[in-house]
């Protein structure tokens, strides 16, 4: 095992045995020499709530900026926690609400159906924010699935994290850069699908919509996929709780007349959804992220 694998094992498992209102209490200060020291980040966070949001003032998308490191730091030091800890405390800490959002689309759900004849395949759309491992480990708990995960370049530590994510039930994480059919495969198989639609990951199988008035490369995976697969698509938010209590992971309703046949209209579709709910819980949305790094042709770079 190399160094840094070896590192991010130790760290894992001893966070595993830290409190997690602990953690919640250290993740402040943390947080605040996490601003001080990730400038690139900070720089990045600023100016993606400086687009969404123009009408704030520079000191409110500061504040809602510091909000997000201090969640973020919450959530990755917690992945000690979800990485180790039993299916019986996951549950106590990842709460879920309005399961039968989905579940009406699986009659009898087993842990994984060999034939899903009777069964509609389902997409969870998830996007990007600061729950969604707590998300992803605690639907896993309970129902095995598949999603779509970036490979490390240190391959202990991408093995520490499929580990991580797959120790319960029969769940399957497939790379990216498998592409499309193992996805397929799986859902036919019975798995539902956990989606994060809102990256940027350049102009390949993406078009331009708005988000929050600026225009986004966004993937039209969401609606390709539903249309190949026949799912319904239901939106997914973890949201963290105040001080260490948890997360609350609530289903929403599938969307109807989905896809609609026209990709463009239906990425708009979903990035009006994502920003209702930024705007209900802005702090724990990934501001870190480059979501505008791809401009249409002609325009400048957003981020300097």
């Amino acid at each position: 095992m190399t160094f840094a694998g070896a590192i991010t094992l130790i760290g894992s498992k001893l966070l595993a045995f830290v409190p997690l209102r602990l953690i919640a209490a250290v993740s402040g200060p943390l947080a605040t020499l996490g601003w001080w020291l990730a400038k690139s980040r900070r720089r990045v966070a600023l100016t993606n709530l400086r687009l969404c949001f123009p009408d704030k003032s520079d000191a409110e998308r500061e504040a809602i900026a510091r909000g997000h490191f201090r969640a973020y730091v919450q959530a990755a030091l917690e992945h000690g926690f979800l990485w180790n800890a039993s299916g019986e405390r996951i549950r106590q800490y990842v709460t879920l609400h309005d399961e039968q959002q989905w579940r009406r689309f699986r009659e009898g759900e087993q842990q994984r159906p060999v034939e899903a004849t009777n069964h509609k395949p389902v997409i969870w759309l998830c996007p990007h924010f600061i729950g969604l491992d707590a998300c992803a480990i605690r639907i896993s708990v309970d129902t095995s699935a598949c999603s779509i995960y970036s490979t490390q370049s240190n391959p202990d530590i991408d093995r520490m994290f499929l580990e991580g994510r797959t120790r319960f039930g029969q769940s399957t994480i497939i790379a990216r850069t498998e592409g499309v059919k193992p996805i397929v495969r799986a859902m036919r198989e019975g798995l539902p699908f956990y989606y994060l639609p809102d990256m940027d990951f350049g102009l390949r199988d993406s078009v331009f919509v708005p988000f929050f008035g600026v225009n986004a490369a966004t993937i039209t995976g969401v609606s390709r996929l539903a249309k190949l697969t026949g799912a319904a698509v239901v939106p997914v938010i973890a949201t963290q709780r105040p001080k260490g209590a948890g997360y609350d992971v609530r289903f929403y309703p599938a969307f109807d007349n989905f896809p609609s046949g026209d990709d463009v209209a239906d990425a708009r579709r979903v990035n009006a959804f994502i920003e209702d709910r930024v705007r209900e819980n802005t702090p724990q949305y990934l501001w870190t992220h480059k979501r505008f790094k791809t401009r249409p042709p002609g325009e400048a770079s957003l981020y300097g």
